[in-house]
């Protein structure tokens, strides 16, 4: 079975556990990737909240309360990465992940 077998059979789980669920927040870092999926089996009028906004949310309350930390951060930097992997199999994965193109240089750790 594929992804989507595998997805709705969760989904399934879930709303069989509570059926008036009205939100479920997608906790680990890869469901937001699964999303479109997840929205085809859940049940109509739930609202899926990818973990992201809530990690953003609070990274932004932390550093207005630590400006200290905040004045240390690099602003407008350059992304440089590397991989072990395909170059272009990494690249294939961060376009998914950060929507833009990335520069990617293949290293050897020999």
């Amino acid at each position: 079975p594929g992804a989507d077998y595998f997805v709705k059979d969760r989904v399934d789980k879930l709303m069989w556990q509570d059926p008036l669920i009205d939100t479920i927040i997608l906790g680990c870092t890869h469901y937001p990737l699964l999303m479109p999926k997840i929205s085809k089996y859940v049940n109509p009028g739930v609202r899926l909240v990818p973990q992201g906004e809530f990690v953003a949310a609070s990274l932004e309350n932390y550093m207005k309360r630590h400006q200290e930390i905040d004045r240390e951060c690099t602003r407008h930097g350059t992304c440089l990465y590397y991989t072990t992997e395909n170059p272009e199999k990494f690249k294939g994965s961060a376009r998914i992940f950060l929507n833009e193109e990335v520069p990617v240089s293949h290293i050897d750790l020999d």
